[in-house]
């Protein structure tokens, strides 16, 4: 009987972990890396002839980023590794198994795979505020690639905003890299890091790094507030100043030729949707999931979900479930098992948890910051949609639910397939409403789920 094919979407910590496990076990899986070196977003690579030492680009996590580094290169004859490589499209095949539509290297191609390992990561989660369209606004994760990936900040005296642990963390390895960091803004309030403070510390190393970074950027005179309400980017043509008004409701003005702006993060779960997987609202991070099991399972019997693309859990989180994919999809297959493997990974994965939901706890979604989206304000960059106009469809055109918006405003039909506008459109579409926001469900996923070329053959 021939092997399994299994294709693993994503070349980060899930995913080269999953790689590892099942080149182990002595099948061949397909790694499909959009990157073009593997590591994913949190150790992602600077290209050949461009490195830097690694202690520079992920500091306290210089260790792992080299260790998983040194993997993806001691899998290279196990595996085969397609780098450069965008799954944009899924379709389940009859009876069973998927066809993948890839565009890569040699332009577009298709892929056939009997069980899927989605490892798709996560990106920042947006929300309009005024000038956050200018030239120089950029997210934090964006701010991490230029400085990661070509070794360039984001602009000379840089503003910094944010509501996750993401925030110090790019505002230290901006000062390390010698740039001008002219405010950190965290528009979360202190006192809720405070009271998780002792729910945080079931993971002493993890929040110490945290703690450490905050206190850095102090140290280095760096500006740094929380609560901060009320953001606008001032600028004719580009970025000229960033002004806010802190906890207290003072209003300060800012100096800066750049903004790395972001308010947590968002699972990357199209490809789990175009797969078939079934998803559930979580109201911690207000954002709709993929079903996942504590051992990996979607909800579909062949595809096998880990790391940030099924909830966010940062990339310690993501080794651990990338394992327990693996280790599943090969009990499915009727391999041993090694149960006190399993039992290892599934208490490191629940201690895990329940710091996640402390960390959640810590970084409260900013709501006033959706409360102060004017209607003048563009949400969906791609089609030029106001929040304006989509709340005149909920009152005036009746819109209940997130993909009657869409069919009536464009709002998610462009580039970004509501990668970036959907999450806001779904809260102003709620709020106007005056229901839950899980009340207006979410935006169905569509091919391509990335952008594509249109002058390539698809």
């Amino acid at each position: 009987m021939a092997e399994a094919t299994v294709a693993i979407v994503g070349a980060g910590p899930a995913g080269l972990r999953a790689a590892q496990v099942l080149a182990e076990a002595g099948l061949r899986p397909l790694l499909i890396d959009e990157g073009h070196r593997a590591g994913g977003q949190i150790y992602r690579r600077p290209p050949p002839g461009a490195e830097r030492p690694a202690a520079d680009l992920y500091g306290f996590e210089a260790g792992r980023a080299r260790a998983l580094h040194d993997l993806a290169e001691a899998l290279a004859p196990r595996i085969d590794y397609r780098p450069g490589t965008m799954v944009w499209g899924i379709a389940p095949r009859e009876p069973a198994g998927f066809d993948l539509d890839c565009l890569g290297p040699a332009g577009h191609g298709r892929i056939a795979a009997d069980r899927l390992v989605l490892a798709t990561g996560a990106m920042d989660r947006t929300l309009p505020f005024p000038g956050w369209t200018l030239p120089g606004v950029f997210t934090l994760g964006a701010a991490q690639i230029a400085l990661k990936a070509q070794g360039m900040a984001i602009g000379r005296r840089v503003a910094l905003v944010g509501a996750g642990p993401l925030l110090p963390l790019v505002a230290h390895q901006y000062a390390k890299a010698g740039a001008t960091v002219v405010a950190v803004l965290d528009v979360t309030p202190l006192g809720a890091k405070v009271r998780a403070a002792p729910r945080l510390a079931a993971v002493p190393a993890t929040l110490a790094k945290g703690v450490w970074y905050t206190l850095a950027c102090a140290l280095r005179g760096m500006p740094v507030r929380s609560g901060v309400r009320a953001l606008a980017v001032e600028g004719d043509h580009q970025v000229e100043a960033l002004t806010f008004e802190d906890a207290s409701g003072r209003r300060h003005r800012v100096a800066c030729d750049a903004v790395g702006a972001s308010f947590g993060l968002r699972s990357e779960a199209q490809a789990a949707d175009l797969a078939g997987c079934r998803f559930v609202f979580e109201p911690l991070t207000r954002q709709w999931q993929p079903v996942r099991s504590g051992q990996g399972h979607s909800s579909h019997p062949q595809v096998y979900l880990a790391g940030d693309g099924s909830g966010i859990g940062g990339a310690d989180v993501a080794e651990l479930q990338g394992e327990r994919a693996a280790l599943a999809l090969l009990a499915d297959l009727g391999r041993p098992r090694d149960t006190s493997r399993e039992a290892r990974l599934d208490r490191r994965l629940a201690r895990q948890a329940g710091f996640r939901a402390a960390l959640e706890a810590a970084y409260p979604y900013p709501h006033h910051l959706v409360d102060r989206i004017g209607d003048d304000e563009i949400v969906c960059r791609c089609e030029g949609i106001t929040a304006g106009a989509l709340r005149r469809a909920a009152t005036e055109r009746e819109a209940r639910e997130m993909n009657r918006l869409k069919a009536l405003t464009r709002a998610g039909m462009g580039r970004c397939q509501g990668r970036v506008c959907g999450h806001a459109a779904a809260e102003i579409l709620a709020r106007r409403l005056g229901v839950p926001v899980e009340a207006v469900g979410r935006l169905r996923g569509q091919a391509p789920i990335k952008p594509i070329p249109l002058r390539e053959p698809a």
